[in-house]
């Protein structure tokens, strides 16, 4: 029986994560989490090392995925030493508990560590973040390698998929505005159409994780730093018009072309994907299908409650 814990189980990537592992037959999943409690996982503080080196210790499990992190860049902003907690020390705390164990880590990051001047970037490409966000993903990238010789990173750009609530994803929240301006009282929203995402799919990196995973099951672990991404390259705009047709509603929908983030964010920050294609480890969803079936499972209804 293969083992594997899933840390952040109930975040956007977890839940992909926990569905695409529990259904290998021969595996065993166990998921924590902590904001958002769910039926089926474990209650864990990943900003307490004491209670992280406890569970792995208890549950000992052979790999860890950690997809628990503060990813909202204006809240990394405000609060920087929230953001590190999650996405530096926290991880530094599983990848000890790990390494002790011998069990394999693999750890989310993300395109932000590139300020998105130079596309498309490997692994290897020299980082230079242009948030707070950025800086404590790397920050957490340097905590892994530096703590545990049995890990890797996986960079991801911005991720989509079923949901909660609206907000859950930068993609599907922009619905709310959306629906609005398409009203008989409602008023254009404006749009980024400056900087260029790759939406990717949270079941496609799920799919890209248990194939990770398998190579590790069968003794030939991917160590240091992999990218995955979808490979569609879409303003916010362009995204807001896709999600637009896909829900049927005529939007007035205003292209910015100067950013307008009061957190700085990098243009285009394409990740190159050829490690893990070349080893055989890959799936893409077409953007329009998938967002389909996310909004067939989340339909809009005229509010944003869940």
């Amino acid at each position: 029986m293969f083992k594997v814990a899933v840390i952040g189980a109930s975040g956007l990537l977890g839940r992909a994560v926990v569905d695409e592992l529990a259904a290998q037959p021969a595996w065993q999943v166990v998921g924590t989490a902590f904001s958002r409690p769910m039926p089926n996982t474990v209650t864990l503080d990943v900003r307490d090392p004491r209670a992280v080196e406890q569970f792995v210790e208890r549950e000992a499990p052979d790999a860890l995925v950690i997809a628990a992190a503060e990813r909202r860049p204006d809240v990394c902003e405000r609060q920087p030493e929230v953001a590190r907690a999650l996405n530096v020390d926290a991880v530094r705390a599983i990848a000890a508990a790990a390494h002790r164990r011998g069990a394999w880590t693999l750890s989310i990051s993300t395109d932000y560590v590139f300020d998105g001047t130079h596309p498309p970037y490997r692994p290897d490409s020299t980082p230079a973040p242009l948030n707070a966000y950025g800086r404590s993903k790397l920050d957490g990238e340097q905590a892994l390698t530096d703590t545990t010789d049995l890990g890797c990173v996986l960079r991801l750009p911005l991720l989509y998929g079923p949901i909660v609530d609206w907000s859950e994803s930068a993609v599907t929240s922009l619905v709310p505005a959306i629906a609005a301006s398409a009203s008989a009282q409602g008023q254009a929203a404006n749009m980024d159409a400056w900087a260029i995402r790759y939406p990717t799919f949270t079941p496609d990196v799920a799919f890209v994780i248990r194939q990770m995973l398998e190579r590790h099951a069968a003794g030939d672990a991917i160590r240091g730093i992999v990218q995955w991404s979808g490979d569609e390259p879409m303003t916010k705009y362009e995204i807001a018009m896709r999600l637009a047709q896909a829900l049927q509603l005529d939007a007035r929908l205003v292209p910015q072309h100067t950013p307008a983030d009061a957190t700085p964010r990098p243009h285009n920050c394409h990740l190159a994907s050829d490690r893990l294609e070349q080893l055989g480890i890959g799936r893409r969803t077409p953007f329009d299908t998938a967002i389909r079936e996310v909004l067939g499972a989340f339909p809009w209804r005229g509010d944003t409650s869940a």
